[in-house]
């Protein structure tokens, strides 16, 4: 899905100053914070979510920045055990406040925000347990592309600008250290990130400390010549420096105790099991197990299967998948040639779909999104694809990041159903319209639950096959070759971090029941084993919409309006499948008590 911001209530730490727990007077709020109590007319309650955005703002700066508040444009966020503990004591504390207020008399408006803001927060209170800061490598989300993602957060056309980044880059340090005083702290208590992880990392981190400096972010592109000398001299004093003593770190404590392929899952670490289940519940949103997802993807990916095996015995002669899916692996003509042809393509898919919504929704986001390729610091070592969010002030519009690199790996069947996913009618419509709603307060704007992001986009690539959106048939088995990816994600995750399984294990059931290429197989383990539970979250909403769809298509019979099922389902924010069925049922009685139009009158003679 979408490139990751920091997560919801204070999950990621520049040093900014510690964030206090005194009400603030909503008068005094700058206009953002007014967006905080959008729709809320509760008092106690508008106090209490002025207060946690203020405090989410300060303790996610680069977010804030995203959002258009430029307040804490010249931090980082606080990396310490000391932050993250802090965090966890204002959860609670805003928990009992917004328990309390649930139980008094409010509006059903109120009373559905303060329900998903206890949620929320529930959810991360349980999964503290993980201590994720304590231990986790990602070689998608780490410190090299925290430095990345700097000049992009600033247009750096002004001095303010250049200032900023400056002073970002020069708070990395910290960050560094903080990192690295976490990771042995957890090893102290037996928690390490996975081995493969931990070497791409190094690997990441490496590539950069190579990078000759005037090709350091916030360095190259510039040229104002004051800029130039301070940033040279953070690079060559202080940041490279830095980021050497964090890898040899790395190389030297962490990855001689870093989990081996047999324990590289949650069930390797201490509390792991409990932690898993409170990510299950987290990620999907149901009261379901490990274990039944585990079968529940066992169940999709026989289906589609059976969709899968007509066209691969068409155009590649053989029902038998795994033969299938080696030969339209190595079909050249099913691969790119070039960087430029995947782009090309994805453009072209983004304005396909672009022109096709008007008859199957309603409410279209302002906000446009353009195709970007993923920078090639990461690209090796991330997945094919994510989406950024348009910032709300309108200085950059939404994101389609596609991953160019090593293009004759990339297929050009899947590249359809890609852009559909991650732009429209996927996450850009979805994310988009969430952030231009007036009626919900700013955490359920700009946040959300998982399930409901990456379900709506899952869902949205078979909705593109009813909209006539692919170009051919082997298109449409891109189509079938995501599904079966995300029901393969519900059998690997829960095979990885319940089931014991081993890496290869993961990569091998994946090579066996999916078309996907192996490169990005392995990458898509790995992320896997880094983000436990996330990868639960696809195949479980996009099951719940298309239930819930189901039924309100039987219930209501012709009067089902497609579009109008979509805007009941976009409109609320990225809300839980139960509250999204109940909106969805609210919504079908409605639409049986509308009366049916009187005949008209006959003419007077």
């Amino acid at each position: 899905m979408r490139q990751v911001v920091c997560v919801f209530l204070l999950s990621c730490g520049a040093r900014g100053p510690s964030v206090g727990s005194a009400a603030l007077d909503l008068e005094q709020a700058p206009s953002l914070n007014a967006e905080a109590v959008a729709g809320v007319s509760d008092p106690v309650l508008r106090l209490l979510l002025h207060e946690h955005w203020e405090a989410t703002m300060a303790r996610n700066p680069t977010w804030a920045t995203q959002l258009g508040d430029h307040r804490f444009d010249e931090r980082l966020s606080d990396r310490s055990d000391a932050a993250h503990r802090a965090d966890g004591e204002r959860r609670r504390a805003w928990l009992a406040r917004v328990q309390e207020i649930a139980e008094g008399d409010l509006s059903d408006a109120d009373r559905l925000t303060a329900s998903l803001f206890a949620t929320e927060l529930q959810q991360r209170i349980d999964a503290e347990v993980c201590a994720f800061h304590l231990w986790s490598l990602s070689p998608r989300y780490n410190v090299v592309a925290e430095l990345q993602y700097l000049p992009e957060l600033h247009a750096g056309g002004t001095p303010v600008d250049r200032h900023r980044i400056r002073s970002r880059m020069a708070a990395l340090p910290d960050v560094l250290t903080d990192e690295l005083a976490n990771l042995r702290l957890g090893k102290e208590r037996e928690l390490a990130a996975n081995a493969e992880s931990t070497r791409r990392v190094i690997e990441i981190l490496q590539a950069q400390i190579d990078t000759p400096t005037d090709d350091w972010p916030g360095v190259k592109g510039f040229d104002d010549p004051e800029h130039l000398l301070v940033t040279r001299d953070l690079v060559d004093t202080s940041l490279r420096p830095q980021l050497t003593t964090f890898a040899q770190a790395l190389e030297a404590e962490i990855l001689p105790v870093a989990r081996p392929p047999e324990r590289a899952g949650m069930h390797g670490l201490p509390q792991g099991e409990v932690c898993y289940a409170a990510l299950v519940n987290s990620y999907t949103t149901l009261d379901v197990t490990a274990g039944d997802r585990h079968a529940t993807g066992l169940l999709a990916l026989s289906g589609i299967h059976e969709e899968m095996a007509p066209i691969l015995a068409e155009h590649y002669g053989t029902t038998e998948l795994r033969e299938g899916f080696d030969r339209i692996r190595a079909d050249p003509e099913q691969h790119f040639s070039t960087a430029a042809e995947i782009e090309q393509t994805a453009n072209a898919s983004l304005a396909r779909a672009e022109a096709a919504m008007g008859e199957s929704f309603g409410r279209l986001p302002q906000a446009p999104c353009e195709v970007r390729p993923i920078p090639s610091y990461e690209a090796p070592y991330t997945t094919i694809a994510y989406y950024r969010p348009p910032h709300t002030d309108g200085t950059k519009p939404g994101e389609y990041f596609v991953n160019t690199h090593a293009p004759e790996t990339r297929p050009r069947f899947e590249a359809e159903v890609l852009a559909f996913h991650e732009a429209i009618p996927g996450h850009h419509l979805q994310i988009a319209i969430s952030q231009e709603l007036s009626d919900i307060p700013a955490f359920r704007k700009h946040m959300g639950m998982t399930a409901f992001v990456e379900g709506w986009a899952l869902y949205t690539e078979r909705l593109a096959d009813e909209m006539g959106l692919y170009s051919g048939e082997l298109d449409r088995f891109g189509m079938l070759s995501f599904d079966s990816w995300r029901a393969a994600r519900l059998v690997v995750d829960t095979g990885l971090h319940t089931e014991g399984w081993t890496r290869q294990q993961a990569i091998d059931f994946m090579l066996d029941n999916t078309p996907l290429a192996k490169n990005n197989i392995e990458n898509e383990v790995d992320r896997y084993l880094t983000w436990p539970g996330q990868a639960l979250a696809y195949k479980s909403g996009q099951l719940e919409i298309l239930d819930m769809r189901a039924a309100a298509e039987a219930a209501l019979g012709e009067a089902f309006v497609l579009a109008d099922f979509h805007d009941v389902v976009l409109g609320a924010g990225a809300v839980t499948m139960p509250v999204l069925r109940a909106r969805v049922d609210a919504w079908v009685v409605s639409e049986r008590e509308v009366p049916e139009a009187a005949p008209p009158s006959p003419a007077s003679p």
